[in-house]
């Protein structure tokens, strides 16, 4: 723009600002790359972690199938130890007084008579013997 504009000279030129642009260089060092042995190294170190990772999760996979191995066992230890007194008490009931009476009376058998015992003692020891052991064969059976 002019300086004289109409006869004004109370105008300030305008000038443009020029923009300095500085060129800046940077040095970029590059680093020189790793020697093999020192790769190897840490190719080497990282495969013995994972083997090492995976040793320690395997042992503890075979811990938890350990656990839920022993819990599966005392589960069924209890339930039999659970049938086995039923059992108990059932052989107890079946072995008392009144229900050995009930069964014999049930199969016919009672006390036995005078004349029982009189033929029991005039007959052959080997069939007392045959006899009594069939008896309590039968005795036994219904047990």
């Amino acid at each position: 723009m002019p300086a004289y504009i109409q006869g004004n000279l109370a105008l300030d030129p305008k000038t443009k600002p020029k923009v300095k642009i500085k060129e800046t260089t940077k040095v970029v060092y590059r680093s020189k790359s790793l020697p093999v042995q020192e790769k190897m190294l840490y190719l080497f170190t990282v495969v013995l972690c994972v083997i090492v990772a995976g040793v320690i999760i395997w042992r503890y996979a075979q811990i938890y199938e350990m656990n839920a191995n022993i819990l599966r066992m005392q589960k069924e230890i209890s339930q039999i130890q659970a049938e086995n007194s039923a059992l108990k008490q059932e052989v107890e009931k079946l072995q008392s007084a009144e229900t050995l009476k009930q069964k014999a009376a049930e199969l016919g058998l009672g006390p036995a008579d005078e004349e029982q015992s009189a033929k029991q003692a005039g007959s052959s020891t080997a069939s007392t013997k045959t006899k009594t052991s069939t008896a309590s064969n039968k005795v036994a059976i219904n047990h």
